[in-house]
């Protein structure tokens, strides 16, 4: 039975415990010196996986990368929205299997009070930076065949809260674009996902909590807060073959928050 099953193409081959394995492949992870890119590099390296790191904080990518199961995982530290990082990273390794993209910036300011400059900054890092890896990455044919790419956008995206116009704007415009690379990359068997999580314990939450009392918010959630573990998961299942008829799609990992939440 096994040896007939080898003779079918791997997209139609039954799904089996080793499909949520990540041995052998390449991913590259953003925002990898903390919070959910951390976890994400440290799941998927617990899988089998060779991690390319890449956040702005060298020491942090150090401690992350010292944590990692296996070896040869690569740091490559730097801003994402500079063109020497993103060449940095397309020249770090020969090809990719999966881009885990959290690399991300959040900040709460009411529409009226928010000005061009604020706009452009959450559209440069949240948007533009991993949109145009992407498309260098594409470009360059640094994608294997076959290769997952998954975003980590936010909730905001879908209700809109309120004093984050520019950063659910930003999520949102990432979604749609992974929506039109998932279409366009369909022949090469390049998936493209999102994930959409609520409130997660990350220090960037912890930074938005001292700028406005966000205690109501976070009892709004049924199940309660996030982990960047509890995200990490999601993440490695789409980058491994277990999710390989799901593209174009949005995952929202809310605990239940949505529903509470005013749109």
């Amino acid at each position: 039975m096994t040896a007939l099953l080898d003779l079918l193409p791997v997209d139609r081959r039954p799904a089996t415990t080793d499909d949520f394995c990540l041995e052998g492949r390449t991913v590259l992870v953003t925002g990898a010196s903390s919070g959910i890119g951390a976890a994400v590099a440290r799941l998927c390296a617990e899988l089998g996986a060779r991690i390319v790191l890449n956040g702005r904080d060298a020491a942090r990518l150090s401690s992350v990368h010292a944590e990692l199961a296996g070896d040869g995982h690569v740091i490559v530290a730097g801003d994402l929205s500079l063109e020497e990082t993103r060449e940095s990273l397309l020249n770090a390794v020969p090809t990719y299997d999966g881009l885990a993209s959290c690399a991300g910036i959040a900040a709460l300011v009411p529409l009226r009070m928010a000005n061009a400059a604020h706009f452009q900054k959450m559209l440069d890092v949240n948007f533009l930076a991993p949109i145009t890896l992407t498309q260098r990455l594409l470009y360059k044919k640094k994608l294997r065949q076959g290769a997952s790419l998954v975003y980590v956008t936010a909730l905001a995206a879908h209700v809109s809260p309120q004093a984050a116009a520019a950063y659910a704007a930003s999520k949102a415009a990432l979604e749609a674009a992974s929506r039109t690379l998932g279409l366009e990359q369909a022949r090469s068997r390049i998936r493209a996902n999102c994930v959409a999580p609520g409130y997660v314990q990350t220090p960037m939450l912890e930074s938005l909590g001292n700028s406005a009392d966000m205690s109501e918010k976070f009892n709004l959630t049924p199940l309660g807060r996030l982990a960047p573990e509890d995200v990490a998961g999601s993440v490695c299942w789409l980058l491994s073959s277990a999710s390989r008829w799901i593209t174009r799609s949005t995952l929202k990992m809310d605990g239940g928050l949505s529903i509470a939440m005013r749109v």
